[in-house]
């Protein structure tokens, strides 16, 4: 038998695939698909967390850089007044100013994370709708 005007034969490799292929083929090419995009992805992350690393090393080093830093330019202060006092009340007052910053900072930090902690008033409110409700309910 022939389907075509060039005399051509059909056989079962040219006819179209049936429904059950086509859904067959569709079930093969997602999941190919899907493992390529997860295989992807892995190695993206992977390769986003060697940058992060080598940044946070980075980030680590200037870190540790800045503390000796602030060292040496404490101990210049220091010695800067010293030029007009003994070395000793420099010293002493440059350490108790540094005292004053810090306790600034941390009495800054603990007012800020006491109101971080606190409970919300929309969560006061929510619960004296849901009281009111519940009272409006039992009359």
């Amino acid at each position: 038998m022939t389907d075509w005007d060039d005399g051509r034969t059909t056989t079962s490799a040219d006819r179209p695939p049936g429904m059950g292929r086509l859904v067959e083929q569709l079930s093969e090419q997602a999941t190919r698909l899907v493992r390529a995009e997860i295989a992807l992805a892995k190695a993206e992350l992977s390769d986003k967390a060697k940058r992060s690393g080598i940044g946070m090393g980075l980030f680590a080093a200037a870190a540790v850089i800045v503390l000796y830093a602030v060292g040496v330019l404490i101990w210049a202060a220091i010695i800067g007044l010293a030029e007009a006092w003994p070395l000793w009340l420099s010293a002493l007052v440059i350490g108790v100013v540094l005292m004053l910053v810090a306790g600034g900072l941390a009495f800054a930090g603990s007012k800020l994370l006491k109101r971080a902690t606190q409970q919300p008033e929309t969560i006061d409110r929510v619960k004296d709708d849901v009281a009111a409700i519940k009272e409006g309910m039992h009359r």
